[in-house]
């Protein structure tokens, strides 16, 4: 592969298994399946791609096949605003193909990615004659307003700690993100990225996170034990909690880094 090609340089068709991970292919009739599938395309994301860009018109309905991207806008100021992360079973911009009108938002791999895109002509003709395509779409763009009314809420918490598990529910939504299931593959940067938080105050919350039963936290990512609890619960606020004052002492095993990528 040349690394100096563009993503869509790229691009290539997919493999049975990753046309396997497709979540929407399922509900498709036959003839409907076989004009998608000959339409998508997957291609390979290195680490600081971007997918879709600010500005640039909408010519693909993309999904994470594999890997973690991150969706954001950069404000006047130079700043970039992260507004959420998109992991494996994730398709997004389905608003913006409907309208057919230019990104608003950057989206960019954290991480070596297969990224599938459906052409957009092949998105409208699936919304013109499928049923089940439509039932997805509409679902998505449900979950997706739930999802950033969530997100407008995390941005005014205070709490570091509930905002890491609010952040942690958005990313296990099953609707959203059917490839994620149970387990997590994500690095304490990247959900440092992803919350807005510094590396180490984010350790410090998967740790309390864990001590409370929510997750248990693994080599390279982690698993939920408690979306419920990630979603609803409210964390009390102490300044210096026992674990919080055991992550803290000098020498203490949970002042280590937890998710090492």
């Amino acid at each position: 592969m040349n690394d100096d090609l563009s993503l869509h340089q790229r691009r290539r068709l997919p493999s049975q298994v990753e046309l396997d991970g497709i979540p929407w292919l399922a509900l498709l009739s036959a003839p409907e399946r076989e004009r998608a599938v000959a339409a998508l395309l997957v291609g390979d994301a290195k680490v600081g791609d971007y997918v879709c860009r600010v500005g640039r018109p909408v010519t693909y309905w993309f999904g994470v096949v594999e890997g973690l991207l991150k969706m954001s806008t950069d404000n006047a100021q130079g700043q970039t605003m992260t507004f959420t992360g998109v992991p494996p079973g994730g398709w997004f911009g389905e608003g913006t193909a409907v309208k057919r009108e230019p990104y608003r938002y950057n989206i960019q791999a954290l991480r070596k990615s297969v990224v599938a895109g459906l052409p957009i002509d092949t998105f409208h003709w699936l919304l013109d004659h499928s049923i089940g395509f439509n039932r997805f779409v509409m679902n998505q763009l449900n979950e997706r307003l739930g999802q950033f009314i969530a997100a407008r809420e995390i941005d005014r918490l205070g709490n570091p700690d509930v905002r890491v598990a609010r952040s942690l529910a958005a990313l296990f939504n099953p609707v959203l993100y059917p490839g994620v299931r149970e387990v997590l593959r994500i690095t304490q940067q990247e959900l440092a990225y992803l919350v807005g938080l510094s590396r180490q105050r984010v350790n410090e919350a998967l740790a309390e996170l864990q001590a409370q039963g929510a997750i248990c936290v693994e080599y390279g990512g982690l698993r939920v034990l408690d979306l419920p609890a990630l979603r609803e619960s409210v964390f009390a606020a102490q300044a210096e909690a026992p674990v919080r004052r055991a992550i803290r002492a000098p020498g203490s095993p949970d002042a280590q880094a937890v998710m090492r990528g």
